[in-house]
């Protein structure tokens, strides 16, 4: 058989599935951290002060969205969930409910960091120069928040009604607009670090504002309602307490991450913005698989199909080991060729260099983290994800100190931090939800998760 109920065909069937959404989404993530490698590069040529900052600088304002990470992840799964149920108006509600809440905690966190902007950059070990930029950045980056919220609110919309090509579209317009508008910003009109702070920030309004044009009007032809519904915001915001959770070890281990780097110091530091800054451009283009987990996932188990969740399991792990061992070869084979844009320092790049091949090494386990995330993120098993969250969080502290009190600066110290990273924290990971992947448990079917 083939089609008609052969796993072979199904297989095929579920392929087809998985590049459909996985495709456009990739375009879209991509884009996304290019963001962070275009303010790299153009920051990177005005001197390792400056790009040192932005690597604190950029750390937590990526540190402040990624906590919001729920705003899409919880989206998405909710409303794939309506959708496979049945009920569309019922879907684009949860997507419309899910940007008034974005845009509310936007604002909040956007107030918050400029005020304590100084304050962060100091509890990360920063002085001097290097302090001084990483503020200045985000003065001019935090109006930026709330369009980054909303980006990921709309987006997860998106995805949840399986519409990868939309965000795909703005995303690109979007990491366009921002190179443009960095280059200008910073060398013609000589603003320095604060207008590359600057060209984001007005990107990212600009992204949000089309994004919420594009969600608006598909609830309008639904039959749902634009104004802010009180018990859709707080459902939006139930489901994605666990997350916040889970995003909050995250970005716990990313910040202790920076932390080391900083005081082993400024080259350590710099080279370590630049194997981030790679890094989360292959974390990302694995995500696109992600994604792809969640919506079909979410919309396997509303239409209570569990054969197909599990067939959505299997095939996206063999997809996103495979998508992990090409990036390795691509990201490890060729840091020679590409670490010299980020910076003329030959130090720095030395640093780079060693630190990209253990990064492209671990590329296969990754891309098995980043799917097994976005399966049980599909399915709603956001309570789970805290805990193995903060147990992983745990298991990487000791290793991260380690390196802290004995590695040197420069080169070796930044290969012993991303063995720590990228070998001991992602391994903890890959052990914590694969062995809830073999279960059962998970698969909670219906239009809600629990």
């Amino acid at each position: 058989m083939s089609s008609d109920g052969h796993p072979r065909g199904r297989s095929s069937a579920v392929d087809r599935q998985i590049l459909a959404l996985a495709v456009p989404a990739l375009g879209a993530l991509v884009a996304e951290p290019l963001f962070v490698l275009v303010d790299s590069a153009v920051v990177g040529h005005l001197g390792t002060a400056p790009l040192a900052g932005l690597a604190l600088a950029s750390t937590i304002l990526v540190t402040a969205v990624g906590l919001c990470v729920f705003l899409a992840y919880a989206t998405t799964a909710a409303v794939s969930r309506r959708l496979g149920a049945g009920d569309r108006a019922g879907a684009m509600q949860m997507g419309v409910d899910g940007m008034w809440l974005a845009l509310g905690v936007g604002v909040i966190l956007a107030v918050a960091l400029w005020v304590g902007a100084g304050w962060l950059v100091g509890a990360l070990g920063a002085h001097d120069e290097v302090a001084r930029q990483a503020v200045i950045y985000l003065h001019w980056s935090a109006p930026g928040l709330p369009g980054m919220l909303v980006v990921l609110a709309a987006t997860g919309a998106l995805r949840g009604m399986q519409d990868t090509r939309t965000p795909l579209g703005v995303a690109a317009a979007g990491a366009v607009v921002n190179a443009l508008l960095n280059v200008a910003l910073v060398y013609g009109l000589h603003l320095g670090i604060a207008g590359s702070g600057a060209g984001t920030a007005a990107t990212q309004l600009a992204m949000a504002a089309v994004l919420a044009v594009v969600v608006a009007r598909g609830a309008r032809a639904a039959g749902a309602r634009l104004t802010p519904h009180a018990g859709g915001i707080a459902a939006n915001a139930r489901a994605g307490g666990p997350l916040l959770v889970r995003a909050l070890s995250l970005r716990a281990a990313i910040l202790v991450t920076v932390w080391v780097a900083t005081g082993l110091g400024a080259v350590t530091l710099a080279g370590h913005q630049v194997v981030n800054a790679v890094w989360g451009l292959a974390a990302f283009a694995l995500d696109a698989l992600a994604i792809a987990a969640q919506a079909l996932v979410g919309h396997a188990l509303g239409s209570s199909d569990v054969a197909r969740t599990r067939a959505v399991l299997r095939r996206t792990l063999q997809w996103g080991v495979a998508g992990g061992a090409v990036l390795g070869l691509v990201v490890g084979g060729t840091a020679w060729a590409y670490v010299r844009l980020f910076s003329p320092d030959d130090d720095v790049r030395a640093a780079a260099i060693a630190a990209l091949v253990v990064a492209a090494v671990t590329m296969p386990m990754a891309g098995w983290v980043f799917v097994l995330d976005g399966v049980l993120i599909g399915a709603g098993d956001g309570r789970f994800l805290a805990w193995a969250g903060v147990l992983t969080f745990v298991v990487y502290l000791p290793a991260a100190l380690a390196v802290r009190a004995w590695a040197p600066d420069g080169t070796a110290g930044l290969v012993w931090l991303w063995v720590a990273f990228a070998g001991v924290f992602m391994a903890a990971r890959a052990a914590t939800t694969g062995w809830r992947a073999r279960g059962g448990a998970w698969m909670v079917t219906g239009a809600t998760a629990r």
